[in-house]
């Protein structure tokens, strides 16, 4: 039973990438994008500004600045054009370092 946010339908037989978010482990497939990988495992990106609803990304394609995250030592990529890879730290919301 899938109770991620998307759901794949297809190219269910690429080799299995585990990754940290939140402090959580999470499991994705190779080849998926950050945002992908946060989405089907049942993360949202962040809560929306706006009202107490989820955010899953706005443009998914790099464009619009709405799906950074941060790695664990600090440094913040775009979830929709990031490959997740093997062994990612991530967190959705900044360090206490961040500026």
């Amino acid at each position: 039973m899938n109770t991620g946010r998307i759901v794949r339908l297809a190219e269910r037989d690429r080799p299995e990438v585990r990754f940290v978010l939140d402090s959580e482990m999470r499991s994705a497939l190779a080849g998926d994008t950050v945002l992908t990988a946060m989405l089907a495992s049942g993360h949202a990106l962040r809560s929306s500004e706006f009202g107490p609803e989820p955010r899953a990304g706005f443009c998914l394609m790099g464009a619009c600045q709405d799906c950074w995250v941060w790695q664990e030592e600090g440094p913040r990529l775009r979830a929709c054009s990031t490959p997740v890879i093997e062994g990612m730290r991530l967190r959705t919301t900044p360090p206490e370092s961040w500026p």
